[in-house]
């Protein structure tokens, strides 16, 4: 299967109990509700580092071809809940979106 990192957010400690509770109750649920072809699922990691909380979220796929499908060629696509953007945007000034990866560490 391959990882789709669909993005990277950094947030203070005191905003990341906020960011968290938006992606698991918004942005989460409403990208499994499209139930894409090939997707698998999705998880949201969170470190703390010091003066900052880094969270990955992480899609598993069947293929790259799934994960075209999901974000287009250029990797531009968005699906998160535009409300939710605009919250996600406050912390989230450092965001890389769809970088792939998978399990041998190869990227595209």
């Amino acid at each position: 299967m391959t990882i789709c990192r669909q993005w990277r957010g950094w947030t203070d400690p005191q905003s990341a109990e906020e960011y968290e509770r938006i992606v698991r109750t918004e942005v989460i649920p409403e990208i499994e509700a499209l139930s894409l072809p090939g997707f698998r699922h999705i998880d949201l990691m969170r470190r703390d580092r010091g003066d900052e909380v880094e969270f990955q979220t992480l899609m598993w796929f069947d293929s790259l071809d799934a994960i075209i499908a999901f974000t287009g060629d250029d990797y531009a696509v968005s699906h998160v809940p535009p409300a939710a953007q605009a919250v996600l945007k406050r912390y989230d000034a450092r965001a890389v979106h769809y970088e792939v990866i998978d399990r041998r560490g190869q990227g595209r």
